[in-house]
């Protein structure tokens, strides 16, 4: 794949420097790291190595990722390892998609919250999903679920939600038999919603009392317990964005859609389009409209950018792809066997499971492909950190016309 025009990194290499000078002392250290990372992401700082071809003997010099989570650059390979994995968990079934969203009111208290609020995000979603199914006027089943925290809008505005990714079913309460929710329905969303909000508002307010909240500038006096309690008495009322989806296609097409959402950042590379004199412009999609229409450009102060896409930085430590239910880690391999067991014979073609189970392995195409040829690559020489390679890359060959006019 070719390398970008701009990058983050490239705004980052050209004007981190004025804007970490500019907002000193008002930086977190996870976000300066962040910064450093994504600077030095395949560059000599960082070391590497050197590839031949193994048909034209063709070198190539290649520096090493940071492998940093927020890193545009460095996700791909991440995915491409974590779907691997995944892809031997899937189930023949359908899969949902639900979406749970923090109202703007406790949006603007997270980021000054991230671990505690982020934390209670996931758990309480799972916990609603996990209820509501198990209630055996509704499902009556215990579900598995993966979640994933974005905190991100397309405008790289501050929207923290979860997308999650359910089987469509789960284990009878007794454990005996799997039962199946009905055909591209899984629950009753009004119900998810009117349950998240009240456990969410519970375990708030508990979170508070155990003085696990801070709050600073404008919302300061949020440390007091009354002033925090009118602060969230408008959103007991109000109407908290659930969404479930219509079940995927398969398990390719489950595949495919966790490839775009797990590890996904702020903002691709593939959206920005220049940084000059004006700002950064970039692509971005108003979900608010719909068609052709939603799919617009904007321009943001450079210094406002580099803000925006730091406000996504996740606390060190902080696990943003989770399991709940039957996936949870410490049974998902046995209780993904015996749904597999209970699944016999499968919901979906077995012609589809087996296409999916089998691509990994079909016959792959070399790692690193030669840029001339297309041969195999092979690392000839390691490099450390800031130091130059022995090699030199070969010079590009100059093409050859012949003029037959």
């Amino acid at each position: 794949m070719s390398r970008p025009k701009l990058e983050i990194a490239d705004i980052f290499r050209d004007h981190g420097a004025a804007w970490r000078a500019a907002n000193a002392g008002h930086v977190s250290l996870d976000q300066l790291k962040v910064m450093s990372a994504i600077e030095r992401c395949r560059t000599a700082a960082l070391g590497g190595h050197v590839l031949r071809c193994g048909k034209c003997s063709h070198d190539l010099i290649a520096y090493n990722s940071c492998r940093n989570r927020h890193c545009p650059k460095c996700q791909g390979a991440a995915a491409r390892e974590w779907l691997a994995e995944r892809e031997a968990e899937l189930l023949p079934v359908p899969y949902f998609h639900a979406v749970f969203t923090l109202p703007a009111r406790i949006a603007d208290i997270a980021y000054q919250n991230k671990a505690v609020i982020y934390d209670l995000l996931l758990k309480v979603s799972a916990e609603t999903l996990i209820t509501i199914a198990a209630d055996p006027q509704r499902l009556g089943a215990r579900i598995g679920i993966l979640s994933v925290l974005h905190t991100w809008g397309s405008a790289l505005t501050h929207h923290p939600h979860v997308h999650m990714i359910v089987p469509s079913g789960g284990f009878s309460l007794d454990g005996r038999r799997w039962v199946c929710c009905r055909p591209r329905y899984l629950l009753p969303v009004p119900v998810l919603s009117a349950l998240f909000r009240r456990l969410f508002l519970e375990k708030l307010a508990a979170a508070h009392k155990a003085g696990q909240l801070q709050f600073f500038g404008k919302h300061a006096p949020l440390t007091n317990a009354k002033a925090f309690a009118v602060y969230l008495a408008p959103l007991r009322n109000s109407k908290w964005v659930v969404y479930c989806k219509r079940p995927f296609g398969g398990p390719k097409e489950v595949l495919r859609y966790l490839a775009r959402y797990t590890h996904r950042v702020a903002i691709s590379n593939r959206r920005l389009i220049a940084c000059d004199e004006r700002g950064v412009t970039f692509k971005w999609k108003d979900y608010r409209i719909e068609g052709r229409e939603r799919y617009k450009v904007m321009t943001l102060a450079t210094d406002e950018f580099i803000r925006r896409f730091l406000m996504h930085v996740l606390p060190a430590g902080f696990h943003r792809i989770r399991y709940y239910g039957l996936l949870a880690s410490g049974k998902r391999a046995d209780n993904v066997a015996r749904a597999r067991e209970l699944l016999t014979p499968p919901i979906i073609p077995i012609d589809a499971i087996k296409a999916a189970s089998t691509k990994a392995s079909q016959p792959q195409t070399p790692k690193h492909p030669c840029p001339s040829c297309g041969g195999p690559m092979i690392i000839v020489e390691t490099f450390q950190r800031g130091c130059s390679p022995r090699h030199r890359p070969t010079a590009p060959v100059p093409a050859i016309r012949i003029d037959t006019s």
